[in-house]
């Protein structure tokens, strides 16, 4: 009986350090991508330096973001990390948004999106002709895509409805956010996190702190950007956010 005691006590200890290893190897993951993410964040900064943006730019608002990589033609490689022309060879990337501060100095507001390859064949949304289009398609890495969201009538100041552009097709832009991931107003650039998307109501979310950004009345409501997870696949290729503003 003794020894029946002796080795129950000894399998519970052991699975509580079977569990505790487990946990210690998934926050070192986390820890070893976050300090990755902000090296490539740096490189992307860097390299939006050396390639430049035009603040006069038509295509550019300081209301609102615009995709980078639409007003600056720029090779594809160098969304990569590690900066290499092997690209299997890349597990990360970075993709920038852009709003100039006001309409009447050089400074730009940088947005950089670092993300991981979330597997070798995995394909990713982006919206078809710009920001502001409705209808989605698909790219060979992540980018950020401009969702939706509104404040209906007897809301908390820190919850929003997320809108679907599209109804009738088969994309649910619903699914686009959810627990944990960070939204960025379209508006101002500040950054949320979804702490909630409530099982019971689908489009409903509860963010971290109460919305200030731009107006979100409805029906029109106001954009976010967000990091979409993979096609076909439940999993957030989105490491970490950062922003800075850069003059040119």
């Amino acid at each position: 009986m003794e020894t029946l005691l002796a080795v129950g006590t000894l399998a519970v200890g052991m699975l509580f350090i079977g569990g505790t290893f487990m946990t210690g190897v998934y926050l070192s993951t986390v820890s070893t991508e976050r300090t990755i993410a902000a090296v490539a964040a740096q490189e992307a900064f860097a390299k939006i330096r050396v390639y430049g943006l035009d603040p006069n730019d038509p295509n550019l608002k300081s209301n609102a973001f615009v995709p980078y990589d639409q007003v600056r033609a720029i090779p594809t490689v160098e969304f990569l990390y590690p900066s290499t022309w092997d690209a299997p060879a890349s597990q990360y990337s970075w993709s920038a948004i852009c709003k100039p501060v006001s309409a009447d100095n050089r400074l730009v507001q940088v947005t950089v999106f670092v993300c991981r390859q979330t597997g070798a064949h995995m394909k990713y949304w982006v919206r078809k002709t710009g920001a502001t289009a409705s209808q989605l398609d698909l790219s060979d890495r992540p980018h950020p895509v401009r969702v939706t969201i509104v404040q209906n009538a007897g809301q908390n100041n820190d919850e929003a409805s997320i809108v679907d552009a599209v109804t009738t097709d088969t994309t649910d832009e619903r699914t686009f956010i959810n627990d944990g991931t960070s939204l960025v107003d379209d508006a101002t650039g500040q950054v949320y996190r979804v702490l909630t998307r409530f099982a019971d109501q689908p489009d409903k979310i509860k963010l971290d702190r109460p919305w200030t950004g731009g107006a979100l009345t409805p029906p029109a409501g106001g954009g976010v950007w967000v990091m979409p997870p993979a096609s076909g696949s439940g999993r957030d290729p989105l490491v970490a956010v950062y922003q800075e503003t850069l003059r040119f």
